[in-house]
């Protein structure tokens, strides 16, 4: 593709990104093939060909309007695209800088503006979040069912397993809204881990892993998480543990991408580089972590035989581990249902369902449908996100797929 971009950005660190990544695109259209926005609405602007349009346009010099906005923000960020793409289009490093460039050009409606506030001040706050969280349960009767849904059913904070010492230590991610909503989801993952001869290391200062504010364009507050992360996560390693372990998907490709964000906002020369180089490359799904270990110790929850797996976006196309769950289940003993579009989002991608409720439904709604066609017992997936948006409308239990594991007598 050829381009033309305008002085202000051509030698920029972005504009020079931009650049490349768009010179990459041929235009041949097979990721609009498997983008769930374009196969939704049909407009070419809600595909990644059209924004990459959009956003060439905007780097060569054509203003924003609230509508290059709307077409940009309908993007899930669900990368299918580029597990598509025969060319390697890095699409979401550009619909990155496309947002972020239209986030300061053009001014949000005030009901977006307040909602994109409102997150960005609770919810990568675990206090804050727990805090609300708290309220919501203690009125759950008197709350809209949709909404009471997504709250837990005994806010009591569940007491994490007290594991035996382990010469094997590991540090689990906790991220700013699990402990609230689904501690239970930790306390089955350090059981399962006891049982391999493996000690979890809980986190002394839980925070949000930059995931959420990132995806909302707040790069200062962004970086703020990254390196407070990057300094207490470095004391961990200094003290052994082997890895670093996300139960979130949508976390674990965040955290992943650490070096590139922290190149990109305070460069390869900072001291915070070099440690997130290491905590990159020691952070693994906790799927990758089982994947290696002799899970004989381990059975299926007799309830849960015939499961509907839904694979996470942040799983399949951002880490780049499709099937990897999958082929734990039948390791042990499942049957899985045959699932129809399986590589589809379902909607929640983060914050994007309180932004784009309607496209947000519909993907759930007809995610559910695959899912439950062939009778399944329950469904299971590997993020909180989707886990949480997909309960609200499902007809069978919606769980964690380790809450699936039955981890015997300790």
């Amino acid at each position: 593709m050829q381009t033309n971009i305008i002085k202000s950005y051509k030698h920029t660190k972005i504009g020079q990104q931009a650049n490349d990544i768009l010179r990459s695109c041929v235009h041949c259209g097979f990721c609009n093939a498997t983008c769930p926005t374009y196969q939704l609405l049909g407009d070419e602007l809600d595909g990644p060909r059209g924004r990459i349009y959009l956003i060439k346009q905007v780097l060569e010099g054509t203003q924003p309007t609230q509508k290059t906005k709307q077409h940009l923000d309908n993007c899930l960020n669900c990368l299918n695209c580029e597990t598509t793409c025969p060319s390697g289009v890095q699409y979401h490093h550009l619909l990155e800088i496309g947002q972020a460039l239209t986030t300061e050009q053009v001014q949000l409606p005030w009901r977006k503006k307040l909602l994109r506030q409102l997150i960005l001040n609770i919810m990568p706050y675990p206090k804050r979040f727990n805090f609300f969280v708290t309220i919501g349960v203690s009125v759950k009767a008197l709350l809209p069912e949709k909404l009471s849904k997504l709250l837990p059913e005994d806010h009591r904070q569940t007491l994490f397993f007290k594991a035996q010492k382990q010469s094997r230590k590991m540090l689990l991610l906790q991220g700013c809204v699990h402990n609230a909503i689904s501690p239970d989801i930790h306390q089955k993952t350090s059981q399962i881990l006891d049982k391999l001869g493996i000690e979890v290391v809980n986190e002394k200062e839980p925070a949000c892993c930059g995931a959420l504010t990132h995806h909302l364009q707040a790069e200062s507050q962004t970086i703020s998480f990254i390196k407070k992360n990057i300094d207490s996560w470095s004391d961990s390693i200094e003290q052994g543990i082997e890895a670093i372990i996300s139960n979130a998907s949508g976390c674990g490709v965040m955290v992943k991408d650490y070096p590139r964000l922290v190149d990109k906002f305070l460069g390869n020369e900072s001291i915070y580089y070099e440690k997130a180089l290491k905590i990159a490359a020691l952070t693994q799904d906790i799927s990758q972590v089982l994947n290696n270990e002799d899970l004989s110790p381990l059975d299926l929850d007799a309830n849960y035989k015939n499961i509907a797996y839904h694979p996470p976006c942040s799983l399949q196309h951002g880490q780049h581990l499709p099937e990897i769950v999958e082929q734990i289940l039948t390791s042990l003993g499942a049957t899985l249902s045959p699932v129809q579009d399986k590589n589809l989002c379902c909607g929640s991608a983060g914050s994007y369902s309180l932004f784009n409720p309607k496209i947000s439904n519909k993907l759930r709604d007809n995610k559910l449908d695959n899912l439950q066609k062939n009778g399944a017992d329950v469904i299971a997936t590997a993020n909180i996100g989707c886990l949480h948006h997909l309960q609200t409308e499902s007809k069978v239990p919606v769980k964690h797929w380790l809450q699936l594991i039955n981890v015997g007598e300790s």
